[in-house]
């Protein structure tokens, strides 16, 4: 019996050790599975409208990691070293494609066919009038509702740095004319910079106006807000809107304004400011008319986190920046390791053409006419000071 008694024992140890094995080989997959911003790649393995969505990792040989997921195209994470040299995560965003879809928000989002407001959600080509959905205000906002930031991209992971996303919109697809191919590339450089480079083609003349809406925070402590965070804009002029968050028409001189960001200040400087501008966007929630002309090789803005000494400057071909300062960001809404982001929580700076151009006659012009491409190139370059 004691025979018996012994021997069930040493199964049960025996047992009982496989399966303490067996939870640490799993521990150790899931922790292999893990980003360097702890992302878990199986939370992003879903399909969305019968596509399946993924989540892609860009990297360099300094450690910069910069995660996106294909479905609207957005940038989950931005991984890059702080003045310590640890890396910090400098995006808001979500942890699964669940959240993305289920939370309502443009987080690190690909934002067409227009990026920004249409007036009432009309316009004209030509005699042609145009309508389109009405979600914010009564106008078009970032293409509607369903705009590409909630489409499943096709995707094409180049090399460890490169990402290639591919979307085709029908013809009538939320309103907007001709079949648009549309080809988005993000690159990661081995200076820090992510690249992203827009074009399209179209078989009937439509509008375009493409952008990422990324939220930063380059504390890297994304349950605080950036109000000590310094931004400067290279922008005379802005383009004021009204109480509905759309733009008058008027192109105004920063001088004399909180709107002038052409030196380095704290976002919190002057964004309580007894300003009717403030008021109308709620802080600040502006097209930026950039001097640069379109050369890309000038600055056309910046954001320093006195914090984390990391500092981003952004570099565009487009004539204008939304620079908006996370005014309906409330803490409500728990993202990444379960942050509550709260007011005025994160910078985005969104290159485009203005809003409403195709309303507004003295803007530049976003049509696209058959035979033509659409380009369009945004870098956010990370460097430490």
């Amino acid at each position: 019996m004691w025979q018996n008694i012994f021997l069930m024992r040493t199964i049960q140890f025996i047992c009982c050790g496989i399966v303490s094995l067996m939870l640490v080989a799993c521990s150790s997959a899931s922790v292999d599975d893990l980003t360097k911003s702890g992302l878990d790649r199986a939370k992003f393995e879903s399909v969305v409208d019968g596509k399946p969505t993924h989540l892609y990792v860009l990297t360099n040989d300094r450690g910069m990691e910069v995660c996106v997921t294909n479905y609207g195209g957005r940038i989950v994470s931005v991984m890059v070293p702080d003045k310590d040299g640890n890396l910090q995560d400098v995006v808001l965003g979500h942890d699964s494609i669940n959240d993305y879809v289920n939370i309502d928000g443009n987080f690190g989002a690909l934002i067409g066919r227009y990026g920004n407001r249409i007036n009432h959600g009309r316009f004209k080509i030509g005699d042609i009038e145009y309508r389109l959905p009405q979600n914010n205000y009564g106008h078009c906002l970032h293409g509607g509702p369903k705009g590409f930031h909630h489409s499943v991209w096709n995707a094409d992971a180049v090399n460890d740095s490169t990402l290639v996303l591919t979307l085709f919109s029908p013809d009538g697809e939320a309103g907007f004319p001709g079949n648009l191919d549309v080809k988005v590339v993000y690159s990661l450089s081995a200076d820090n910079a992510l690249k992203i480079s827009y074009t399209a083609r179209t078989d009937k003349p439509t509008i375009i106006n493409l952008t990422n809406h990324s939220y930063f925070n380059l504390s890297g402590d994304a349950s605080k807000d950036v109000l000590d965070q310094y931004v400067q804009i290279n922008a005379d002029a802005f383009t004021p809107i009204d109480s509905t968050f759309m733009t008058t028409g008027e192109i105004r001189s920063v001088e004399g304004t909180p709107f002038d960001f052409r030196s380095p200040k704290p976002v919190g400087q002057d964004i309580s400011a007894d300003d009717a501008q403030l008021r109308n966007g709620l802080g600040y929630d502006h097209n930026m008319v950039l001097a640069t002309g379109g050369d890309s090789t000038i600055v056309a803005a910046s954001i320093y986190a006195p914090a984390s000494g990391i500092k981003m400057e952004v570099y565009t071909t487009e004539p204008g920046l939304q620079f908006y300062t996370g005014n309906f960001l409330d803490g409500k809404v728990v993202g990444k390791k379960r942050v509550a982001y709260p007011h005025r929580g994160a910078i985005c700076m969104e290159t485009q053409h203005f809003p409403d151009s195709p309303n507004k006659p003295d803007f530049p012009s976003v049509v696209l006419q058959p035979g033509e491409t659409y380009h369009s190139m945004c870098i956010y370059k990370f460097m430490v000071e």
